[in-house]
């Protein structure tokens, strides 16, 4: 049965406090209770965007543009392989936070057959051309995919089952997804990952400007160090920070050149969309 919204409006209230919860997480014991009830077989992961990947190197001379194979192609398959498509009317997170740096129009897109129990009153069902175009729209506006399976999503929006529920998550540095990830115990937190194969690294050309430092990662995971920016083990790969560096001094790179049919070969099994 969907989520009534006194319960969704509930969670906005809640949602500062989602750091201080998660940290709770590593409690020994209660990991693995909160692993069986909301992350059991899970899989998520934080997508480049796709301007961050046209810098990068794969191991081998780079492709044209044209040739270059996307992140947001991920995306793209299981938008196209879907039958059921659900927009939500808003991004709860960025709502929840007053966020003023991106629209909070731009909300989460769920795939499968468990998204037409969504509450109506969150959303609506689109067409795959809308779907589409909403990632697209996302993309322009330097939102960050997250796409994968996550019970959580499941039981805040009182559908299921959570096999036949796809999340694609747009993120921003509000979102509580993937930025709540480094507080959670160590096992949950790794359920929420960068794309298999990418490496985010600083090079000599480095100033130590800051710029990438200045509420631009999505997990927090930039700090200077001795005039220097330094990229913790937080990352998740996004690329936001490639995309914003002045001096190129951030670089991506793939060390697998078929890293999009990696990303949904390990999706598919976990999720039934059609």
């Amino acid at each position: 049965m969907s989520r009534p919204l006194w319960f969704v409006q509930l969670l906005k209230k809640i949602f500062p406090t989602r750091y201080h919860l998660a940290r709770w997480t590593r409690v020994p014991l209660f990991d693995r209770l909160v692993e069986a009830c909301f992350f059991a077989g899970d899989r998520i992961f934080c997508l480049p965007q796709d301007q961050a990947l046209r810098t990068i190197q794969i191991d081998q001379p780079v492709a044209l543009p044209e040739e270059v194979v996307l992140p947001s192609q991920v995306v793209e398959y299981f938008i196209k392989q879907a039958k059921t498509h659900w927009l939500m009317n808003t991004c709860l997170c960025r709502e929840a936070n007053h966020c003023q740096s991106y629209p909070t129009e731009l909300g989460c897109l769920f795939l499968g057959e468990a998204a037409a129990g969504i509450n109506p009153r969150l959303g609506r069902p689109v067409t795959k051309i809308e779907a589409l175009a909403h990632v697209r729209r996302c993309r322009e506006a330097g939102l960050v995919h997250v796409i994968g399976r996550s019970r959580v999503d499941a039981f805040w929006l009182g559908v299921g089952p959570a096999e036949k529920l796809l999340t694609i998550c747009n993120c921003c540095p509000c979102c509580c997804l993937i930025s709540v990830s480094p507080h959670l115990a160590p096992r949950l937190g790794a359920r929420i990952t960068r794309l298999p194969g990418v490496s985010i690294t600083v090079n000599e050309r480095c100033l130590g400007c800051g710029t990438c430092a200045a509420g631009i990662c999505v997990v927090d995971a930039i700090s200077l160090l001795n005039g220097r920016a330094v990229i913790g083990d937080a990352c998740r790969g996004c690329g936001r920070c490639v995309a914003v560096c002045p001096q190129q001094a951030i670089e991506l790179a793939v060390e697998d050149d078929q890293f999009v049919t990696g990303a949904i070969a390990r999706l598919s099994p976990l999720i039934e969309v059609i």
